[in-house]
């Protein structure tokens, strides 16, 4: 399915960032190992990490995505949300201000950023070293 707008025009293809809350000392391979059992349909059962759980509550505080409103940077919604990550499909025209806000969450819930687009892995800033 080619993705549309919210007008109906073709769009372009989503710019898809995920937050995951591994142990600490999780490296990037960890990282994309766990985003490859989500792609599998792999969610293993487990609580929701209260990491993972405040990032939803704040990002969706401020972006929300149940119901979506005019505006919305999110491309799918509601926003994919299981135990330990959330991935966020984005409008590739959204603001960069939603990126930061995303990054500066990720930080401040201690949880590793994962960028589909090249498969990067951000730790969160009081996990990178100087």
């Amino acid at each position: 399915m080619t993705p549309r707008a919210e007008d109906g025009t073709l769009s372009a293809v989503s710019f898809d960032l995920s937050v995951w809350a591994l142990p600490d000392g999780a490296t990037p391979d960890e990282v994309r190992a766990a985003v490859q059992r989500c792609r599998e349909g792999r969610h293993g059962e487990r609580h929701p990490d209260p990491r993972v759980v405040g990032f939803y509550r704040a990002i969706t505080a401020a972006y929300p995505d149940r119901p979506a409103g005019p505006g919305t940077p999110w491309e799918v919604t509601p926003l994919h949300a299981a135990g330990d990550h959330v991935e966020m499909n984005l409008f590739p025209t959204c603001a960069d201000q939603v990126l930061l806000d995303i990054e500066r969450l990720a930080g401040e819930h201690n949880l590793m950023l994962f960028d589909a687009q090249d498969g990067s892995v951000y730790p969160p800033p009081a996990r990178a070293t100087p």
